[in-house]
């Protein structure tokens, strides 16, 4: 396993298959767009990841953070590793498996909102994308905080 993003959407969608049969338990946080645009995209992260530990049925010993950040308030010993996803096989998984939930999200938003290109763009800010929000304007799961969205 490696950094998600260097696997084709296949490979990663086989590999979270996997990844969830033999974790003892996997759980997903998120962050609403609100938050994300309230406290910034990196706390709003980090409150994301504390959101899927909490959810654990089984509390682990130690928590590993992708980046150099730790996660506010959680009672869990930590250790950040930067380019974690590359260094450490359990931040891989985690990655890989946030990744298919993500664009699998993308997917049922993009049925709901298909001038935004997004089966094709995954919500980055192709030429595409960004000519649908001058275009139509920010949709309610675009992020404020985001420049292109700002104008329109």
């Amino acid at each position: 396993m490696r950094d998600s993003k260097q696997l084709s959407a296949a490979a990663r969608s086989r590999l979270a298959v996997k990844i969830r049969a033999v974790a003892v338990d996997c759980q997903i946080g998120a962050a609403s767009v609100k938050e994300i645009d309230r406290m910034n995209i990196l706390q709003a992260s980090l409150l994301a990841m504390k959101r899927a530990i909490l959810k654990l049925n089984v509390t682990p010993n130690l928590c590993l953070v992708d980046g150099n950040q730790r996660i506010p308030n959680l009672s869990i010993e930590q250790q950040t590793m930067v380019k974690g996803d590359s260094r450490s096989i359990q931040i891989a998984a985690a990655s890989i498996v946030a990744k298919v939930w993500r664009d699998e999200l993308i997917d049922r938003m993009a049925l709901k909102y298909p001038e935004y290109d997004l089966t094709n763009n995954k919500g980055y800010g192709t030429a595409k994308h960004r000519l649908a929000l001058e275009r139509c304007g920010a949709s309610v799961f675009h992020r404020v905080s985001f420049s292109p969205c700002r104008k329109s």
